[in-house]
């Protein structure tokens, strides 16, 4: 069983999306509350990102969010952030922290800033710096042509096939902790990206 006490949530900060994505992050944040973990995400109040922090704070749970300075007002406005925040002074800062302090990653829908959290998490593993499980959640299909993709890169002679075990996909928020439980032990002793 992996020995995940936090887990950092990578997903959008739009809230112009449909409502099966804002309904799963609400629910993700209260079963990640529920399940005495702490939720680590990007620290704005906006979009999938505020709904799963402010749901995991209204169930009881801890949260601890990274926010680059240039993001701050944009993300939080004049309202108070949703647990413990952290200022940072870039987006590799950011990311960084996030990796540091989480035991393993989730990816609900969302846009660039997603996706680049997403590729990145899973090239560090590629690399050999984490061997942290990695989940991305398929709310609706939303993820299908990421799938179709990566195993195109697969298939196109770019990665090996042993790149599909980098990460695990679930259809649903329901599905992650229950499999995180079940995953083995990192292997690695992750290297600090901060030092």
């Amino acid at each position: 069983m992996a020995s995940v006490k936090s887990l950092c949530v990578f997903c959008g900060a739009s809230a112009r999306v449909d409502t099966a994505y804002r309904d799963a992050a609400s629910r993700f944040g209260e079963l990640i509350a529920r399940s005495g973990v702490e939720l680590v995400f990007g620290g704005g109040r906006i979009g999938l990102m505020g709904l799963v922090a402010g749901a995991a704070l209204g169930a009881g749970g801890r949260v601890f969010g990274v926010i680059p300075r240039h993001l701050h007002d944009f993300e939080l406005g004049d309202r108070p952030p949703l647990g413990e925040l952290t200022v940072v002074e870039t987006m590799h800062a950011r990311k960084a922290l996030m990796f540091e302090r989480a035991d393993a990653f989730a990816i609900l829908p969302g846009g660039l800033g997603t996706l680049d959290e997403t590729f990145e998490i899973v090239t560090w593993k590629q690399l050999g710096l984490h061997d942290k499980p990695i989940v991305i959640v398929d709310v609706a299909g939303y993820w299908g042509p990421l799938r179709a993709l990566l195993d195109q890169v697969v298939t196109a002679g770019f990665a090996p096939p042993g790149a599909r075990d980098l990460y695990r996909i679930v259809s649903s928020v329901d599905d992650v902790l229950p499999l995180l439980k079940r995953l083995p032990e990192p292997s690695l002793t992750p290297k600090s990206l901060l030092s």
